[in-house]
Formats: C-alpha cells, structure tokens, sequence
C-alpha cells in the first residue's frame, strides 16, 4: 500500500465511547493500531483514554500528539477545539456530522431548527479551518443510525414494540428511510481517513437499502422473532396518542409523527466513488 493510503498515526478518537466510537476503537485496534480515546467515560478494553473536556481552556494541554483525529463527540463542539488539535499535530480530520443539518432545516420544531443550524455552522467552521490552516478534513453525514440494543433510533422502536406489542403509526408510514449500521459507519470513517479523493468533502453515509418506514418497522419486528402488529392512524390521533405517550418516549415531538410520511433519502455515489462506501443491507437482530 503506498504511503498516501496509509492511515496517519499517532490516531486520536473524540467521543470514543459513543455508538460508532466504540465499534471504530474496536476496528483500529483489530488493524494493529494504538488508538487513543477521548471520552468523558473509559473505553472498554486496554485502549488509551484520555479525560478532557473538548471546551476546556487547557485542552491543548491535555491532548496527545496525533496526526489523524476521528471525531464523533457533536460536531457542534469541534470548532472550538480545532486550534488545539492542530498544535498537538493533527493533519488529518474525519468528523461525524448529520444528515439532519437538512431534514430538520424546516421543521416546525424550534428545537429541531435549532439542530439543524448548529450542524451547518460547525461544518461551516471545520471547512474554513481546514483551508486555512491545510488540514485535510471530511465530513461524514450519517442517515438513521442503529446498533442493535444501544441506539436511539430503531432499538427505542424495538423497546416500544417489545413493551406494548402493537406500534401505531401516523397515517401509512410510507415515507422512505436509509437506516445504516454503526459498524459500517465505523468502516467508512477509516477508509476515508486513508483515501485522497475524500480529503475536503463531505458525503451523506446511508445504509444498504432504502425502504418505506412502515417497511423498517416491519423488520424491527422480525428482529425480535415478533408477528408485525402494526396500526396505521390518522394523523391527528396518532399525534393525540404521542402526547399522552411522552412519558414513555422521551423527546417525542409532533415532527416525528409528520416525519413518518416524508422521503429522507439520500445519495452515497460519491462515497463509494471516493472511498468504497458498502453498508449492510437493513437486517437487524436483537
């Protein structure tokens, strides 16, 4: 392999324990690499792990050398780290946006708006960053991420499933979803840390199909060795029910009821253009 598609060591992982960081230290470490991990928590195994806070005023103090930086902590909190990872010698950043800089731009929900801007600015700041600076950056935009049992997405639909047997859902669910593995995610960020063709661009990352939601739902319940009970409602009723469930689904809002219908569909040619982008097809087994 010449030395242009050779991972850049010493590695430095921001957000280490976080659904993807966990499967990326397992992938490094399995490759021969010496991750080191940032977290506000330890990372499983006998990777290195360093304690900090991305907002500290001394952060430049406590980071190690690294040359290649994967950072999966909210990208919103990058910016400010930015000048100290560049001291500390980083040359190569892969960072973890989302998919909702754009899905949730016009939402009725302020708080989801509010999502949505915080995701464009920080990587409207990496990118500056990176062109003044000549750090080669990429930016990775994640569709519906799953693992099964530790996500929030389709593993808080399982938990509901499991908990009240029947899922409703607003109107027919037919709007079409990409859900995409954490460990495939893991995948790509390496092999866009390694390909030149990735160095300043940013890719939607979706998974191996795209189905209807009432589709991905179905799967869930095959995923548990379950008979589909599912209950397609009105609009307004099923955005009744979602209030009065709120205590149960944390976060619910009335968009994602809205949501059930809407295509959230992205195109990944480029990435597997750029860097070999193959994710799973949607199969989850809990």
């Amino acid at each position: 392999m010449s030395a242009e598609n050779t991972l850049k060591t010493p590695i430095l992982v921001l957000g280490a324990t976080s659904l993807i960081g966990t499967f990326l230290m397992a992938r490094l470490q399995a490759a021969g690499h010496e991750p080191m991990g940032l977290s506000r928590r330890p990372p499983g195994g006998d990777a290195c792990w360093i304690d900090a806070d991305l907002r500290g005023d001394d952060l430049a103090e406590q980071l190690p050398g690294a040359a290649t930086v994967f950072a999966l902590s909210p990208i919103w909190l990058l910016p400010d780290a930015l000048p100290a990872l560049k001291a500390r010698g980083m040359t190569r950043l892969v960072a973890f946006s989302s998919t909702s800089r754009f899905t949730k731009e016009a939402s009725p929900e302020a708080s989801e708006r509010a999502v949505a801007k915080a995701l464009a600015d920080a990587e409207n700041a990496v990118e500056a960053f990176g062109a003044e600076h000549g750090i080669a950056w990429t930016i990775l935009r994640p569709t519906l991420i799953y693992a099964e049992g530790r996500d929030g997405n389709v593993s808080r639909l399982a938990g509901l499933i499991r908990r009240f047997k029947v899922l409703p859902l607003s109107g027919t669910g037919e709007g079409l979803r990409q859900p995409v593995h954490a460990d495939d995610l893991a995948a790509g960020a390496i092999a866009a840390a390694t390909a030149p063709a990735a160095s300043n661009r940013a890719y939607a990352l979706v998974g191996g199909e795209t189905l209807a939601y009432r589709d991905m739902v179905r799967r869930i319940y095959e995923g548990l060795g379950r008979t589909p009970l599912i209950a397609p409602l009105p609009p307004w009723l099923f955005s009744l029910l979602l209030t009065l469930a709120r205590p149960f689904f944390p976060g619910a809002t009335a968009a994602m009821g809205a949501r059930m219908s809407q295509d959230l569909v992205f195109d990944a040619a480029d990435a597997v253009r750029d860097f070999g982008w193959s994710p799973r097809d949607f199969h989850p087994r809990f």
